[in-house]
């Protein structure tokens, strides 16, 4: 496909000429973390360079007061290119979503210019509060996702990966009620709510031999009383339960709820529960699409490999995953910092904004567009896409609260 091949040259060119500021973009973001829904400045940052390359932004789109949109081309096929930007509580950007959101950029920008004479269209979509807040799932219950051929981003990690081993989350308060009476003068009063939230949680470690390898479930107490002369009248704890799918999650919190109210037997108490208003899908990488990208990353000279093959398995939990239910997706991880450095920590917060990371955004951002070529310009490739996509399928509401 020569028109394909002098499109993805024009590509290398066009990123490495704004090679600077996307560096500067990924470095002023990481330098300024927000937390969720909280990311004001990556939002005008980004939506002000969108911007000042002549296209149309939405700010604040879909409802979501930092999410934003921007799009180019009329007709063909419409893939969607997701930045993210927020960051992590007191160690900033330990999950490099700064490098995400210039990756992204870069991406957009690359493929705009050359949306109208491939014949495709592509949406620019800022995507706020990945880090536990759902922004893509609030989006997509406003129609952010209701129309595309497919939607991609890239994600850092310590080493080129052709997907990250993202399993389904749900997070869930819970809070237990006593009787306070003196701890000293008449304990027999008492009904103590800390027993039965220690109780459960040492339910919830017995469970944890009886689920699968791949189950999750861990959580913290919050609130375990007022004075220790006082017979704890309330504590409060937070879980997370996370497994395979988002189908295999939800017997799992069933068990886990039998767990924490098991608890309230034993100390005359009672416990009430509230999910969280989103939960997480699994990612359902679509393979058609990851063996395009590998094929454009090793053109630029990177190497994507398989973790499962090389034991290099990057774990954790993203809204990517609501989204790779409603369109093709792809979630690949992009080599920021050197082997072994785990993220959400200080190293890895260190080498997002470091000259490894630099290299991630420009390898992203190339790839990426030159993935979002290929989807335009070979009919077979985004076919075979569509047939791979129409196999997913779930019996539970992805953007639904699952309760």
């Amino acid at each position: 496909m020569p028109e394909a091949d002098a499109a993805k040259s024009a590509i290398i060119d066009d990123i490495g000429a704004m090679a600077d500021r996307l560096v500067d973009v990924s470095r002023s973001i990481h330098a300024r973390p927000e937390l969720n829904f909280e990311e004001h400045f990556a939002h005008d940052l980004l939506c002000d360079v969108l911007e000042a390359a002549g296209l149309p932004v939405t700010r604040h789109a879909y409802g979501v007061a930092t999410a934003f949109e921007a799009t180019a081309g009329t007709d063909g096929p419409e893939i969607l290119v997701l930045l993210e930007y927020d960051a992590l509580p007191g160690i900033g950007h330990g999950c490099g979503h700064n490098i995400i959101a210039a990756a992204g950029l870069g991406a957009g920008l690359a493929t705009a210019k050359l949306a109208t004479a491939l014949g495709g269209r592509v949406r620019i979509l800022g995507t706020p509060a990945e880090e536990g807040g759902g922004g893509k799932i609030y989006m997509a219950r406003n129609g952010a996702f209701s129309s595309g051929d497919a939607a991609m981003m890239v994600h850092p990690a310590d080493a080129d990966l052709v997907r990250m081993h993202s399993i389904a989350i749900h997070t869930v308060d819970v809070e237990y009620s006593g009787r306070a009476a003196h701890a000293a003068a008449a304990p027999w009063e008492g009904r103590n709510a800390l027993d039965a939230a220690v109780l459960g949680y040492m339910n919830v470690a017995a469970l944890r031999q009886h689920i699968r390898p791949t189950e999750r479930v861990h959580g913290i107490i919050t609130d375990g009383g007022e004075k220790p002369n006082v017979v704890p009248r309330r504590a409060a704890a937070n879980w997370y339960v996370r497994s395979d799918t988002i189908e295999s999650l939800q017997p799992l919190k069933r068990r886990v709820l039998d767990c924490l109210e098991g608890a309230t037997s034993a100390c005359g108490c009672t416990m009430s529960a509230e999910w969280d208003d989103v939960a997480y899908a699994d990612v359902r990488d679509n393979r058609a699409m990851v063996d395009s990208y590998v094929r454009n990353m090793t053109s630029i000279g990177r190497e994507v490999v398989d973790p499962d093959v090389v034991g290099r398995r990057v774990m954790g939990s993203t809204d990517m995953g609501n989204v790779s239910y409603l369109l093709p997706s792809i979630h690949p991880m992009v080599k920021a910092a050197p082997d072994g450095t785990a993220i959400h920590t200080e190293d890895f917060a260190r080498h997002a904004g470091s000259e490894s990371g630099d290299a991630a955004v420009v390898a992203g951002a190339t790839a990426m567009a030159m993935t979002v070529v290929d989807l335009w310009s070979d009919p077979a490739l985004l076919a075979g896409v569509k047939r791979e996509f129409a196999g997913v399928t779930s019996s539970v509401d992805v953007l639904g609260v699952t309760r």
